[in-house]
């Protein structure tokens, strides 16, 4: 059984994540409960088959959600971080090559399939 995240753990992620003097909170008309359950529709239907599929999951749900008022793509790295860890697989992370393909996610110019990939060829 994966170690799972749920919509009050990315709350809790993104609090984390937020700067001094940044916008906190959801943005209107957002549902971060919404993106969790695309995560787990995706599980319970047998569309996730590893943690790496599993992180990719909640990075694309998170990133594309837009559901805070700031820090989407941190949170989305920081519920990564997160689920590997909590998987067991621990990654010294190279910034500027993961932050450039959370924004791809963000953009939609990377799916949950070609991140998913990604992170195998990625983390050793």
């Amino acid at each position: 059984m994966w170690f799972l995240l749920t919509a009050q753990d990315v709350i809790d992620l993104h609090d984390e994540v937020l700067n001094p003097g940044e916008l906190v909170g959801l943005a209107k008309d957002k549902s971060i409960e919404a993106a969790i359950g695309r995560v787990d529709w995706r599980i319970n239907y047998g569309a996730v088959n590893d943690e790496f599929d599993l992180a990719a999951a909640y990075v694309v749900a998170i990133a594309q959600a837009h559901a805070f008022n700031d820090a989407n793509k941190r949170t989305a790295f920081a519920a990564l971080d997160t689920l590997l860890a909590g998987n067991g697989i621990v990654v010294t992370w190279q910034v500027k090559e993961v932050g450039d393909i959370i924004i791809d996610v963000a953009q939609g110019n990377v799916d949950e399939d070609q991140l998913a990939r990604w992170l195998r060829e990625h983390v050793v």
